[in-house]
């Protein structure tokens, strides 16, 4: 980009009231927003923000940037339609876990499918906040919620195992109060040429208080959450002897130091390798959570094809437009 004014963070803030429930992670996010898009050296004007319906939605009125709030579930949906009407735009799409895995979970999995060059944020607090404490989709079993006074029965979708499976390119996790981890994150998935797609461990102190505490907490943090980085051993732990290696077809937590296990058995993540198998396994697991760019596979995106397409047919049309069909008669052929 050229001729880029150097914003701040400031630049990017609107001057409405933001109104979320005082000790919110959805803050820590979009100040994480407001520092990184200066760093991303796109104008205001080609920056848009797409939401549903939730508490995380209402993120675009707090952007001094373009803006759509959607209806439940179609933030995915305009945002395609965005992207493939103007593709120089950069689009960002703000989503929660029932506004995108329930309603919108067609939506979502084409999206990912397609690999459309626009960002995914999901503000996953395992709990419909705005409606006052309903379980969502990624709400635990047995977890009691208004919807589920005897407990949740209904096994939680997990996020990352339903973008690769929907071969994401691009999938990351991280914790919801890191805002310098955040805006990192941020700047990588604009950066990443395809869809990417971030799932937000973010705390809902009304409804769902202390969901994600173990890899949330500083306390906690180290021993339950391994923090991956594409070409580094994945290693964590409050002293840093703890490891993942593969065990056969299984991942395995390790103690460098024990029964003979050195740093060279430990794990380089590799989040550029196209086969999905092992980005899918570190999904998968629970404890510890893994945390970071689990997977980051560039591949040409729908949006560039859709218009390479469009050109060769306009190209091949030998300057005949719609009008001129229109006008044609009451018949007209397509090749």
């Amino acid at each position: 980009m050229t001729d880029v004014k150097k914003y701040t963070f400031k630049d990017f803030a609107s001057d409405q009231e933001v109104r979320w429930c005082p000790g919110c992670d959805d803050y820590v996010i979009l100040r994480a927003v407001q520092k990184a898009l200066p760093e991303i050296g796109r104008k205001k004007e080609d920056i848009v923000f797409i939401s549903g319906i939730g508490c995380s939605s209402r993120f675009p009125y707090y952007m001094n940037t373009f803006g759509i709030h959607g209806i439940h579930g179609r933030a995915a949906a305009i945002a395609t339609g965005t992207k493939l009407a103007n593709p120089d735009l950069s689009v960002w799409v703000i989503t929660g876990d029932g506004d995108a895995l329930a309603i919108g979970g067609n939506h979502t999995i084409h999206a990912i499918r397609r690999n459309i060059n626009m960002n995914v944020i999901l503000f996953n607090n395992e709990i419909y906040g705005l409606t006052k404490g309903q379980f969502s989709p990624t709400s635990l079993l047995g977890q009691r919620t208004k919807t589920s006074p005897f407990g949740n029965t209904q096994p939680p979708f997990n996020p990352g195992e339903l973008a690769i499976g929907s071969n994401g390119r691009f999938f990351a996790r991280i914790s919801g109060n890191k805002p310098k981890e955040l805006a990192a994150m941020f700047i990588q998935a604009e950066q990443f040429k395809g869809l990417s797609f971030i799932e937000v461990l973010q705390n809902c102190v009304i409804f769902n208080d202390g969901a994600h505490d173990l890899v949330n907490s500083k306390e906690t943090r180290p021993d339950n959450q391994v923090y991956v980085e594409h070409g580094k051993k994945m290693i964590f732990g409050h002293d840093n002897n703890k490891g993942l290696r593969l065990n056969g077809l299984k991942l395995e937590v390790v103690t460098i130091g024990e029964n003979g296990i050195t740093e060279e058995d430990i794990l380089v993540h590799d989040a550029h390798n196209p086969d999905p198998t092992l980005h899918f396994m570190l999904t998968r697991m629970t404890n510890p959570i893994v945390t970071g760019v689990i997977r980051a596979v560039e591949e040409m995106p729908y949006d560039e094809r859709f218009v390479g397409q469009m050109e060769e047919r306009i190209q091949a049309s030998k300057g005949i437009t719609f009008d001129d069909l229109v006008e044609s008669g009451e018949t007209y052929v397509l090749d």
